[in-house]
């Protein structure tokens, strides 16, 4: 059976917050909202676009939800066209990670609220598109914590739940892959805390991106 980690993508891969926070703000100011704090906006990174609107104004109905989820592609399309979002780094020892997992029979993953064009972007960026074997997005999927984006994967990659990884930094991921019956392992340099990763059912918790390999055999 074939062993298979799967990576969250924002906050997990790659710093996306700056872009992600200014596309926000943007948006709502474009629509004569207050926008939500950094803060804010941080803690629903993950989540499909229109639920985490939803999360940022739970008074508002789903109409304008989805209204707002449109305004911000828009908004983010023209920010990146303007040139006021650049490619989203890598984390520190993530490359070499996937590196060294790859090299140890591990097939790779993503698993990501992002868009499919989103997704492919910022792995092209980065030369890493060849390294995954399957790729989930919020355009095929409901939006984590629902198992759905795992277990395409797992049935792609030819995996089983019991050989399966996910690997993230929310509490989003954790409840995706508990709900998989997956592994779920966090990270502590994305946008949820330790705690809010180990509350959702995080097995472990892994403080640098060099660590993940010998996590993963752990496991």
């Amino acid at each position: 059976m074939n062993r298979l980690a799967l990576f969250d993508c924002d906050g997990t891969l790659v710093d996306s917050q700056a872009s992600i926070c200014l596309a926000m703000e943007h948006c709502f100011a474009g629509q004569k909202l207050e926008p939500p704090t950094r803060d804010a906006i941080r803690r629903i990174v993950g989540l499909s676009l229109v639920e985490a609107i939803a999360q940022l104004l739970p008074a508002a109905e789903d109409d304008l939800h989805r209204h707002l989820a449109e305004e911000y592609k828009r908004a983010y399309f023209a920010l990146r066209t303007a040139g006021h979002i650049e490619d989203e780094p890598l984390y520190d020892g993530i490359l070499e990670a996937i590196e060294t997992l790859d090299a140890n029979g591990w097939l790779l993953g993503v698993a990501t609220g992002k868009s499919d064009r989103g997704l492919i972007r910022v792995l092209e960026a980065h030369g890493l598109r060849q390294r995954f074997v399957t790729l989930q997005t919020a355009d095929r999927h409901p939006s984590k914590p629902h198992p759905s984006m795992i277990e395409a994967a797992i049935a792609e990659a030819g995996a089983a739940p019991e050989t399966t990884v996910m690997i993230g930094d929310t509490s989003f991921d954790m409840a995706m892959a508990v709900a998989a019956n997956a592994l779920p392992l966090g990270v502590a340099w994305g946008y949820h805390t330790p705690h809010d990763l180990h509350a959702a059912g995080a097995v472990r918790v892994v403080e640098h991106a060099s660590a993940i390999p010998a996590h993963l055999e752990a496991l």
